[in-house]
């Protein structure tokens, strides 16, 4: 669905392009290390499986990855409202509805483009494809085609077969339509419904909310031509003809007047504020055209303040989002090994998004949001990044499935299954978007020191862009703007602000700032002038520290070290003055921060207490409850070490003072990480495994946090500062465009 995100065309590319082309890589999930291993993947060992499926072809559920696995297919003759560019030209959308599934739901998708327009190929092609996979989630195919193949293949086919354009859409509609009812007081089967967009979407919201109960006489369609009644001939089919309705009503604004629901698939400004006005009380308008909406909801409003309203834009409330339902969807069927979605799951997933939009709604998505959301007119969807979703829409899809008879394997315990499909949730995913979200409602202005990086000047180009705030470039103009147009940007140039000794007001001020504070440290007047002018990072420094940004990015052409000593000509951001730096290491759907990687060389037990406080504030600030393990060699004590002493004694330290998180040590780093290596050590007081790890030393730090990153492909966030006074981050040397991204916004969002 639509969003205000401004994206350059440049930037797509860039995305598509790197690190590697496309958006997924095929990763195994066994081990493929020794022959032996080879010798089970392939041959001979792999005959086994081949045979018991022979046997029983169920167990294919068993000994593959059909259970789990989607085919996205499309010929690309409907491609999200560019038309028909062909079948090649789809693969990018093919492939990010892919990852979608295993971003929303873990579930693997494949994407599958078909060179053809011919229905009857696509059955064929499709239908043959049947042993690959657990479900058919059909895309992008032009009407009326795409009704003609979605029922062949649920004919023809024993797994379950979903058109997304169709039922994605109105099942989202579906939720939020019985909770905007459900605070006007109305009941389905009280109420005139006019929909307009007689396509594969808007028919399918029509069928499915007639399955809910509204009466077929209570319902006009229209489409471009008006309304469709019984008896009208021009431009009709079979799929329009099956809703044409017994009134007088031929325009839609005649249809609209008195009508309690309107539901848009259609285009721009297909409603007009008179239409509105003539509704019935209390009214409910889902302008859910794509990417402008019928109507907005300013102008809804304008004329009717009792009106409920929904797009399909992120950037108003109530968004119908198909993420809501095609992941859960197939995940509750595909666990239920289903041969199909019938209207019952799709009624059963609507039911169970309206009511999780009923209940109150946790911390992490306001965090996420950047604001309180309660059930009420501007929220009777659930937000499409609610952790939730995971665990509550599949049980309900999986029961209802189980209840019309489609499911090949029932499951017994609901309540299990749903603590399963908790820890198939990945935090690192809404940890990112809530700093995304509370940095985007800061608006903070953001100082980039290093302007003449290109990696820096799209970071600072994306930040603005994005509506994140203002970018800063420290910099000169001439490198700045010859930079950017050799990288494709000049036309951002005017975007952004541009600041260096040269053209600001405030040198002078900066100036004598800095001799007070370094006068006794053997600066005269001409070294301050030159530390002040010359040197970007303490000019940007003193940008920051005289309130002329609001946060500050820098390092990603200077070692780190180096950074920070130069920032402490302007800010207390040494080891004595309580800095720290904590990294976030993100690999395989678990965050876990190393401290310190930055400021401390060779810490005592008393500055690693404090290093400790430090990095569960991080954690907290990044919506993590903080588990706290002091990591060595040893574990309680065993074996003995001087050099780890100092390891064992400062959870003392904490014990000291009382604090209110989770701590341990000193232990092994598999007993910190490894729930089951943790059993063996029954009176730990972590409730799980730690998600802090403080280090003994520097060197340690940087070994664990590169090894990771080298070895494992962990996405390393960090060095994070915390302890200074003002928001400052330093980026790493071998910073992507990302990584200097995801500094800003901590920047912004004032993590630690």
């Amino acid at each position: 669905m639509a969003s205000n995100t401004k994206i350059t065309r440049e930037e797509a590319l860039a995305y598509h392009l790197e690190p590697a082309p496309g958006k997924f890589d095929i990763v195994a999930s066994t081990p493929m290390t020794t022959q032996r291993d080879l010798s089970l993947a392939y041959s001979p060992g792999v005959a086994v499986p081949v045979e018991a499926i022979a046997e029983a072809p169920e167990t294919a559920y068993d000994y593959t990855t059909k259970g789990n696995m989607v085919a996205v297919v499309s010929n690309g003759t409907a491609i999200l409202g560019l038309g028909n560019l062909g079948a090649l030209a789809s693969k990018p959308v093919m492939e990010g509805k892919a990852v979608l599934f295993k971003r929303f739901a873990d579930v693997n998708a494949i994407d599958i483009e078909l060179d053809t327009e011919d229905p009857e190929e696509i059955i064929k092609a499709v239908s043959l494809m049947g042993p690959t996979f657990g479900g058919i989630n059909l895309e992008d195919i032009k009407a009326p085609e795409c009704f003609i193949i979605e029922q062949r293949l649920k004919e023809e086919m024993d797994i379950p077969v979903f058109h997304d354009d169709q039922h994605g859409t109105a099942v989202i509609c579906a939720a939020g339509l019985i909770n905007a009812l459900h605070i006007s007081g109305k009941k389905i089967e009280d109420c005139r419904i006019v929909l307009n967009g007689a396509g594969a979407a808007g028919i399918a919201c029509l069928e499915l909310i007639k399955a809910m109960g509204a009466k077929h006489d209570n319902c006009i369609m229209c489409d471009t031509k008006g309304v469709i009644y019984q008896g009208r001939t021009e431009g009709m089919n079979q799929w329009k003809s099956a809703h044409a309705a017994v009134t007088d009503a031929r325009t839609l604004e005649e249809a609209m007047d008195g009508a309690d629901v309107f539901l848009g698939v259609s285009v721009k400004g297909a409603v007009t504020p008179d239409m509105v006005a003539s509704m019935a009380d209390n009214p409910v308008i889902f302008a859910m055209a794509n990417p402008d909406p019928e109507i907005t909801p300013e102008e809804a409003h304008a004329v009717r303040t009792d009106a409920i309203v929904a797009t399909g834009r992120s950037d108003y409330p109530n968004q119908v989002n198909n993420v809501l339902g095609f992941p859960y969807l197939f995940r509750g069927a595909l666990d239920i090994n289903a041969r199909a979605i019938n209207d019952e799951m799709k009624i059963a997933c609507a039911e169970a998004l309206a009511e999780m939009a009923r209940e109150d709604v946790p911390d992490e998505v306001a965090m996420a949001y950047g604001r309180k959301l309660s059930f009420g007119r501007d929220y009777i969807i659930p937000t499409p990044f609610d952790p939730r979703l995971i665990y509550m829409i599949p049980p309900a899809v999986a029961r209802a499935g189980m209840d019309t008879g489609v499911a090949r394997r029932p499951i017994v315990d609901l309540e299990g299954y749903a603590e399963q499909l908790k820890a198939r949730v990945d935090p690192t995913a809404s940890v990112l978007r809530g700093i995304s979200a509370r940095a985007k409602s800061k608006q903070a202005r953001m100082i980039f020191a290093e302007g003449d990086d290109v990696r820096v000047l799209r970071a600072a180009v994306q930040y603005q862009r994005t509506g994140y705030g203002q970018a800063l470039v420290v910099g000169r103009e001439t490198t700045v703007k010859e930079l950017m147009e050799t990288a494709g940007m000049g036309d951002a140039l005017r975007e952004l602000t541009i600041v260096n000794a040269a053209n600001t007001t405030h040198l002078d001020t900066y100036q004598d700032f800095l001799y007070e504070r370094l006068q006794r440290k053997g600066y005269d007047r001409m070294d301050i002038r030159k530390l002040a002018a010359r040197d970007r990072h303490v000019f940007a420094s003193l940008m920051l520290a005289h309130g002329h940004g609001d946060g500050l990015i820098t390092g990603a052409t200077r070692k780190s070290a180096h950074v920070l000593e130069l920032i402490n000509n302007v800010f207390d951001a040494s080891a004595k003055d309580g800095a720290v730096g904590v990294t976030a290491l993100l690999h395989k759907g678990r965050i876990v921060l190393i401290a310190d990687t930055l400021v401390h060389e060779w810490p005592d037990e008393n500055d690693l207490a404090n290093i400790a406080e430090r990095a569960a504030g991080v954690a907290r600030s990044l919506g993590l409850v903080p588990r706290v393990a002091f990591v060595s060699f040893s574990t309680f004590g065993y074996p003995v070490s001087e050099r780890a002493h100092k390891m064992h004694i400062a959870p003392q330290v904490l014990d000291e003072r009382g604090v209110d998180f989770e701590y341990e040590g000193e232990m092994a780093v598999d007993v910190a990480l490894n729930k089951s290596a943790m059993e063996a050590y029954p009176f730990s007081r972590l409730t799980g495994p730690a998600n802090v790890l403080v280090v003994p030393a520097r060197h340690s730090a940087s070994i664990s946090v590169k090894l990771m990153q080298e070895m494992a492909g962990a996405t390393v966030i960090g060095p994070i500062l915390t302890g200074v006074d003002k928001p400052i981050q330093i980026c790493s040397t071998v910073s992507t465009v990302n990584d200097i991204m995801n500094m800003a916004l901590m920047a912004a969002s004032k993590v630690g």
